[in-house]
C-alpha cells in the first residue's frame, strides 16, 4: 500500500488543447514549446478525452475547489467574476463550503495556494478562507505580470490577505514560491505529513508579456487586454517560461526525495484564447464545442503510475479533485456530495475506462452540451446539434436529422440533469473580453 502522496495541482490560464509539445503543438521559433511538461507526460499519464468543468475560468475554478458542479454556487454564474464583484458577500466562494483544500488539510495535509484565486474578493472569500495555510498570487482574473495590478490599475498580488509589493515576472514569481514551498515542506513529508500544493498559473493569459518584456508593462498598464498586440512567438515565450518553471519545481521534488511519491497533476482552466493552437478542434474559451472544453491533462506519480500510458476516460476538472480527496484519505462532508467521480482506477489502470455523462451549460449564447459515450449534444443559440466525437472531433458533422431518436434521448438526458441544478440567476453576468468588432471570431 503506497502511503499517502503529496500533490501537486498545475493550472495554466487559457491554455489550447494542442499548445504543448505533447498534444500536437508545434515548435517554436526558439525550440520545444513544452520540453518538461511533455517529459511529465512520457514518464506518465495523458488523458485525450479530458475536459474543463467551463469554458471560462472563475466557474471552472469553483468546479475544481468543491468538487462539485459549480452551478451549485451563486458566484459561479458569472461568466466569469470581475472586478465589479468586489465587496459582494455573494459572488465567491462561500468559506463555509468545503473545500479540496479543507478536505485534505483536516486529514493532516499541509496547504498552499500559490498563484491565481478568482473566486471572491476579501473581506468576504479568500483562499485562506477556504482551506488553505499558504497563499501567495492575484485575487482576480488577470493581471499584469511587471505591475501585478489587474486591468482597472490596482495592485493585486497578495502574501495570505496582505498585499505584496515584489518585483519580479509573476511566472517566476510564482514557480520560486512553489520551490520554496517544497523545499521547506519536504522534512515533513519525509516523515509522514503530506502536502497540497495549488499552483496556478496566469500564463499563457494576457496581456502579452515575456521575461523581456518590462517596458510594455508600462505601456499596457490602462488596457491589459492587448487588443492590438501579442503574437504567437510571444505566446510561445510565455508557455515555455511556465514550463521552465515547472522544470524547478520537479527539481526540488527530486533533491527532496519527494518526487517518486508526488502526484504532479496538470491541466488548464479552459481552452484557449487568441494565439492558442486548440487543433484539431474548433472554438476556445467561452464556447461549448470542443476548443472551449477539452484540455491538457497531464499525471505524473512515479510510484503509481507506470510511464508512457494514454486514456481515452471522459473525465471533468471536479473528477480530478475528487480523485485528490480520495487519495488524500479525506472524507467528504455528508452535506456536500461530491460530483465529481474519482479517476483513482484510471491512474493505475490506463486501459480500464468507465461510461461518465458529462454536463455544460452557459449563460453565455444559452449554450448546454453533454457528452455521452461517442456523442455530444450541443446547443447554441437556440440551435440543437449532435455530433459524434471520435468520428468528428471537429464537430462539422451535424447528425441531428440523421439520428432524431438519439438526439432526443441526450437532450432528454440533459435536461433531467439540468432540474437538479439551480437555475441560472437572472442578474447573472457575462463579461467577454473582446467581440467580432474586435477582431474575426473563429
Amino acid at each position: 500500500m503506497t502511503q499517502r502522496p503529496n500533490i501537486i495541482f498545475i493550472v495554466a490560464d487559457d491554455l489550447g488543447f494542442a499548445d504543448l509539445g505533447c498534444y500536437g503543438g508545434r515548435d517554436a521559433q526558439f525550440g520545444k514549446v513544452s520540453p518538461v511538461l511533455d517529459q511529465l507526460a512520457a514518464n506518465g499519464l495523458k488523458f485525450t478525452q479530458g475536459y474543463s468543468n467551463s469554458p471560462v475560468c472563475s466557474p471552472t475554478r469553483f468546479a475544481l475547489m468543491t468538487a462539485r458542479y459549480q452551478y451549485r454556487l451563486r458566484g459561479a454564474a458569472e461568466e466569469p467574476i470581475n472586478s465589479k464583484s468586489k465587496g459582494s458577500q455573494t459572488l465567491g466562494l462561500p468559506p463555509e463550503h468545503p473545500t479540496v483544500p479543507s478536505l485534505l488539510r483536516e486529514a493532516g495535509y499541509r496547504t498552499a495556494l500559490i498563484g491565481k484565486w478568482h473566486l471572491g474578493y476579501p473581506p468576504a472569500f479568500s483562499p485562506l478562507k477556504s482551506g488553505y495555510e499558504e497563499f501567495f498570487g492575484p485575487m482576480s482574473g488577470g493581471v499584469d505580470y511587471f505591475t501585478h495590478a489587474s486591468n482597472n490599475g490596482t495592485h493585486d498580488l497578495y502574501s495570505g490577505e496582505e498585499e505584496k509589493h515584489e518585483e519580479g515576472y509573476l511566472t517566476d514569481l510564482l514557480s520560486h514560491r512553489a520551490v520554496d514551498y517544497v523545499e521547506r515542506m519536504a522534512p515533513g513529508a519525509a516523515q509522514g505529513t503530506p502536502f497540497f500544493l495549488s499552483l496556478h498559473y496566469t500564463a499563457p493569459h494576457w496581456p502579452w508579456e515575456t521575461r523581456e518584456d518590462h517596458a510594455l508593462a508600462q505601456e499596457v498598464k490602462s488596457n491589459l487586454f492587448h487588443l492590438d498586440g501579442g503574437n504567437i512567438h510571444t505566446y510561445h515565450r510565455m508557455i515555455h517560461h511556465m514550463d521552465e518553471g515547472i522544470g524547478w519545481v520537479v527539481d526540488a521534488l527530486k533533491k527532496t526525495g519527494q518526487l517518486d511519491n508526488t502526484l504532479i497533476v496538470f491541466t488548464s482552466d479552459n481552452g484557449g484564447e487568441r494565439f492558442s493552437d486548440n487543433w484539431p478542434l474548433v472554438g476556445g474559451k467561452m464556447d461549448l464545442t470542443e476548443g472551449g472544453i477539452r484540455v491538457p491533462w497531464i499525471a505524473h506519480w512515479p510510484a503509481v503510475i507506470a510511464p508512457g500510458g494514454v486514456s481515452t476516460q471522459h473525465c471533468l476538472t471536479m473528477d480530478w479533485s475528487a480523485t485528490m480527496v480520495e487519495l488524500g484519505g479525506a472524507k467528504p462532508h455528508a452535506d456536500y456530495p461530491l460530483d465529481g467521480v474519482s479517476l483513482t482506477p484510471v491512474l493505475r489502470q490506463p486501459a480500464q475506462t468507465f461510461e461518465r455523462p458529462l454536463h455544460w451549460r452557459m449563460n453565455h449564447r444559452g449554450q448546454r452540451a453533454m457528452r455521452l459515450g461517442d456523442y455530444k449534444y450541443l446547443r447554441v443559440d437556440g440551435n440543437d446539434y449532435l455530433f459524434n466525437i471520435p468520428a468528428d472531433e471537429r464537430e462539422r458533422a451535424n447528425l441531428a436529422k440523421r439520428e432524431p431518436e438519439r438526439l432526443e434521448a441526450l437532450r432528454a438526458a440533459w435536461e433531467a440533469w439540468h432540474a437538479t441544478m439551480p437555475p441560472i440567476p437572472e442578474d447573472a453576468t457575462v463579461s467577454l473580453g473582446y467581440s467580432v468588432k474586435d477582431m474575426p471570431q473563429r
